[in-house]
């Protein structure tokens, strides 16, 4: 699929549908690095929006860093909700640098050529903040008919172009199509929210009982020379019990008897 013909896309169509194709994301482990730098390489709790963007681009073989337009602000929308319990462990790995500098071509039949790590080079140890057992609903709204209707015959079929990860490569994802639901607006109010809260962390209602955390993760993102920039980042407030919480004076939107909220 050429940059040309995404970036077509996002010409069609009066704006998002009324409809959301939703599916669920589980798996063995998961790791979403957060940008800030550390010893540590720590993971979002939540999803980050353009992860979500780039395990779709991945299901239908969408090329690097040519889907941004199809998922930028006015032709998609995302919600997100833990189902599970959000838990973490520091897990060291054993890891090869894959710089440039540090990667060996090799010749093959034909012409092809493979680059990868020196086996030679010693090891490095990092201690990776790895998810366990993560699983969220994904609420899904593209403008696109084409787009749409492609994802929900892979989402359907139960199949993918490349292999859905929770993160790194080595993290497979499990998904299982829900089904496509009408998205009805609620104006604002004081109401349960079952997704991750977006943009109204001290609108949540705190109580004893009910553990809170916020992140702000990577939203948007673009092309450009060097390959790709984050353009956008999104505060999330979320219960770690993956409970609903409740929040005042916000716009949400009902989708299968569900309160979310869509970025």
């Amino acid at each position: 699929m050429t940059q040309e013909s995404l970036e077509s896309w996002t010409d069609e169509g009066d704006g998002l549908p009324e409809t959301c194709l939703s599916f669920e994301l589980r798996g063995e482990w998961g790791h979403f690095r957060r940008v800030e730098g550390n010893i540590v390489k720590q993971t979002y709790r939540i999803i980050p929006r353009t992860t979500v963007a780039g395990l779709v681009a991945a299901m239908l073989g969408l090329d690097r860093d040519s889907y941004y337009e199809a998922f930028s602000q006015n032709v998609s929308a995302v919600a997100v909700e833990p189902i599970d319990e959000l838990r973490a462990i520091n897990m060291p790995m054993n890891t090869l640098s894959t710089a440039k500098e540090h990667m060996t071509t090799m010749p093959s039949r034909g012409h092809t050529r493979i680059s990868m790590p020196d086996p030679s080079e010693l090891r490095q140890q990092h201690n990776y903040e790895v998810l366990v057992e993560p699983a969220y609903r994904i609420d899904l709204q593209l403008a696109n008919d084409d787009l749409r209707g492609r994802l929900q015959d892979r989402l359907r079929d139960g199949t993918s172009y490349y292999p859905p990860s929770l993160g790194l490569s080595e993290h497979l994802a499990e998904v299982t199509y829900l089904g496509e639901f009408e998205v009805t607006p609620h104006e604002r109010e004081t109401t349960n929210v079952d997704s991750a809260v977006l943009e109204a962390v001290d609108s949540v209602e705190l109580t004893p009982k009910t553990e809170v955390k916020v992140e702000r993760s990577p939203a948007f993102m673009a092309a450009d020379e060097g390959g790709r920039t984050t353009t956008a980042f999104q505060s999330i407030a979320y219960a770690t019990g993956a409970e609903p919480l409740r929040v005042h004076d916000v716009k949400t939107h009902e989708v299968d008897g569900r309160r979310v909220m869509f970025s």
